[in-house]
């Protein structure tokens, strides 16, 4: 079972979901676009009977506690500061960090930038950003699947996802995710300003010094039938750890990991948690 948490930080109250005892091994899951805590409920439930304490956040625009107007608030200085800074909150020195998707960028750059405050790093889908750009600069079929990030920054692109009952959004998750679960995070992204916030994601700047190699422990989990990223990035995301690095391939399965499959990634989870 999972239980609902308000976690207050400098940047305003962050929504969560958690489970696992106080004391567990700390781990924090960041989701990604277009979804919420929620497409790790199966996770958090998991590692919580397994005696971890794990905190699904709603990030930066999902929680209306912390929805900025400005582009620039949501730049990646702001998103691994809220990791740091939830940490803070919850009382954590060192903790494991997962993300999907947006979380798992978010994910490795807090690995680059705070390597002292993570025990492990793992990233579903999301290969290291400085493979992900090399990728962009020399493969065509990367630079073609990672369009839609330039066109969303449009800002006709609200009004185009919302449309129709928000049938681009629905159509985006591949009938993979239980349809109430869609329907749930379309309805959190109609609220007013919200599905502006979430897009905010891909309209801010990068930071202008650049990420390095990561020397966390880290997973990586990328699947064959992700549209989103490509082979190249994948594989060559190994020459951006000097750390400890275990790489998985799941066949046949989408972007949707989490919830796709969720025992096997769970499964993955676990034994890479178990083994640091």
């Amino acid at each position: 079972m999972t239980e609902h948490l308000s976690i207050p930080t400098p940047a305003g109250s962050f929504d969560a979901i958690a489970a696992g005892p106080e004391d567990g091994r700390p781990v924090l899951l960041l989701h990604g676009f277009p979804e919420a805590a929620l497409e790790w409920e199966h996770q958090v439930a998991r590692l919580g009977g397994e005696g971890y304490r794990a905190v699904a956040p709603d990030q930066r625009g999902y929680s209306p506690g912390v929805r900025p107007d400005d582009v620039s608030d949501y730049g990646m200085e702001h998103l691994v500061g809220d990791v740091m800074a939830m940490a803070d909150a919850l009382g954590w020195g060192r903790f494991d960090l997962v993300g999907h998707d947006w979380g798992g960028a978010v994910a490795w750059w807090a690995a680059d930038r705070h390597p002292d405050r993570l025990r492990t790093v793992t990233s579903v889908s999301t290969p290291h950003p400085g493979a992900l750009v090399h990728a962009l600069r020399t493969d065509e079929d990367q630079a073609m699947r990672s369009q839609y990030m330039r066109d969303w920054r449009s800002s006709t692109t609200e009004k185009r996802m919302l449309a129709d009952n928000a049938d681009a959004l629905r159509r985006m998750f591949e009938w993979k995710v239980p349809r109430s679960r869609v329907d749930e995070y379309l309805a959190r992204l109609s609220e007013p300003g919200a599905l502006t916030a979430a897009l905010n994601w891909y309209r801010a700047g990068r930071p202008s010094d650049p990420i390095g190699k990561v020397g966390v422990p880290a997973l990586y989990v990328w699947s064959t039938e992700d549209v989103a990223f490509g082979s190249t990035a994948a594989l060559a995301t190994e020459q951006w750890v000097t750390g400890t690095y275990e790489f998985r391939m799941v066949e046949d399965v989408t972007h949707w990991v989490p919830e796709e499959v969720p025992e096997l990634l769970t499964g993955l989870l676990l034994d890479h948690l178990g083994r640091h």
